[in-house]
């Protein structure tokens, strides 16, 4: 069948499996021209079918030469509808690592779950024996708790006051001002319950208890700060706050089970879930022109082969003073920042292209979908039905 992008609010609900294979592909190969010294080889990716999730999946494969076991919930084709891009992003990955010899296999469930945790020791235990690099970069709007049952909803909304600010329709190409009201006491806790640490420290929990972690194992969560022009709906709303509660499972991990457990503080990147952000597809689309001038742009796969070399294996870490990694050091360089700043309050409509890059941000999105990726015939007929070789569940 011939797939287009079908857009509905923040999401497009199609994807198309060559454009996500292509954009796959460039991935590998820029891990593959990065090669990381002293590397892990057993690698438990939570989280690893878009994002920077599949770019650590890549990192850790190409990069490193490791065997990855890869988690996630993703939607596969049906009645001649086309799989979710995770999915497809997933069978190209798992295909490319089955040809250069790498060991590659996923668990398709719900990673909150304690039967999937279950899944993935009794795979660890039969095909490695234990994982010496756990990479957490789960992303969801609900959570349910496997001890009680009950199913919590995550929510984006400032703290204390209400929120106005610019933002930008991404389907429209239009500014607009937005404002949202604060969130309750729920809506914090049912966030943090969701996007939290609590999870993570599960996953780590139940994979010591089973004595699959390696001595000298690592584990990665992903987490955001950015500027100040979205501190009320981010750093200091709803999200923030579950973010905090991240690093205090980061730091509860490294004294419960005496291994190495950090929270990187990561860019701004298009993603399914920055799109749905008030302020941030403007801030990002500023931000892009910026450090493209500067020759700095990064998109995931590029943050991640420098996570990997630069700080956890090769490099020195450089932890701030939280003991946080901070690879958004280039998007919060004093100039960078600035140079949005001056932009931000003159950015108009007619304006938009000229002092933004807003045209790259937009075709990033539908490559997020496998659309508008070179080298692709999008006038061809496709088959939306693929395998991913190594699905275990």
């Amino acid at each position: 069948m011939i797939i287009e992008p079908k857009i509905r609010g923040f999401v497009c609900i199609t994807a198309h499996p060559e454009g996500c294979a292509k954009k796959v592909q460039k991935e590998i190969e820029v891990a593959k021209a990065t090669q990381v010294n002293g590397g892990p080889k057993k690698v438990l990716v939570i989280g690893s079918s878009t994002g920077y999730g599949l770019s650590s999946r890549v990192t850790a494969a190409f990069s490193c030469g490791a065997d990855t076991l890869g988690v996630f919930f993703e939607r596969p084709s049906s009645n001649g509808k086309p799989a979710s891009a995770g999915w497809y992003n997933t069978v190209a990955f798992e295909n490319a690592a089955l040809e250069s010899g790498l060991y590659a296999k996923s668990i398709n469930g719900d990673a909150f779950s304690d039967d999937v945790k279950a899944t993935v020791v009794e795979t660890i235990k039969k095909d490695w024996g234990q994982v010496d690099c756990v990479i957490y970069s789960l992303a969801s709007p609900r959570r349910t708790d496997p001890k009680t049952g009950e199913t919590f909803k995550s929510c984006l909304k400032p703290i204390g006051s209400e929120f106005k600010n610019r933002s930008l329709d991404t389907n429209k190409g239009e500014i607009l001002d937005v404002s949202i009201q604060p969130a309750s006491d729920e809506d914090i806790q049912n966030t943090v319950k969701v996007m939290g640490g609590e999870d993570w420290e599960l996953w780590m929990d139940a994979l010591s208890e089973a004595g699959v972690l390696a001595s000298e194992a690592k584990t990665v969560a992903y987490s955001y700060i950015g500027p100040e022009v979205t501190w009320p709906v981010y750093k200091n709303g709803t999200i923030g706050t579950a973010k905090l509660d991240v690093e205090r499972a980061a730091k509860a991990i490294q004294e419960r089970h005496q291994l190495e457990a950090f929270v990187s503080v990561n860019k701004a990147v298009v993603t399914q879930a920055s799109s749905a952000i008030p302020v941030v597809p403007l801030y990002i689309s500023i931000l892009f022109k910026e450090m493209v001038v500067k020759g700095t742009h990064e998109g995931c796969i590029e943050q991640i082969v420098r996570l990997f070399k630069d700080r956890l294996y090769e490099g020195a870490l450089q932890l701030d003073s939280e003991g946080r990694i901070r690879i958004d050091d280039w998007e919060m360089n004093p100039e960078v920042q600035e140079a949005v700043a001056q932009v931000w309050p003159k950015i108009t409509n007619e304006n938009l292209r000229e002092l933004s890059d807003f045209d790259r941000y937009q075709k990033e999105f539908l490559e997020l979908f496998g659309f508008g990726v070179e080298g692709v015939n999008y006038s061809e007929s496709v088959e939306v039905e693929r395998a991913i070789p190594g699905l275990i569940a």
